[in-house]
């Protein structure tokens, strides 16, 4: 019984930091960029946008494909970026703890 309630006392500790890094993540800012940094995307930790700032040379009436393909791949940049972010202040938090293959956090 007394293992069982070591690992029931690592398991609120380890929620306990998983809440406290959910909070952390919504201050990281992470930017992803396309069009060789004409268009610069900003998400937060938790992948919501923040911003856009997209030059005005990029903005053809005549040609909206391009602005729309590089709004969607700066976007996406910051996207992966979160995403190995995330992975990172994770394994922080994790530590020595390993997962079974395939669950990733947070959930």
């Amino acid at each position: 019984m007394k293992n069982l309630s070591q690992m029931m006392k690592q398991a609120q500790e380890m929620q306990s930091k998983m809440a406290d890094m959910q909070t952390q993540l919504g201050e990281i800012e992470v930017t992803g960029q396309s069009g060789g940094g004409m268009i610069v995307a900003t998400m937060n930790g938790r992948g919501e946008m923040r911003s856009i700032k997209i030059d005005k040379s990029l903005i053809d009436p005549e040609d909206p494909e391009v602005l729309e393909d590089l709004v969607v791949a700066a976007i996406n940049d910051a996207k992966a970026k979160v995403e190995v972010r995330v992975q990172e202040e994770t394994q922080k938090v994790m530590g020595d703890m390993k997962l079974p293959p395939g669950m990733k956090l947070p959930f």
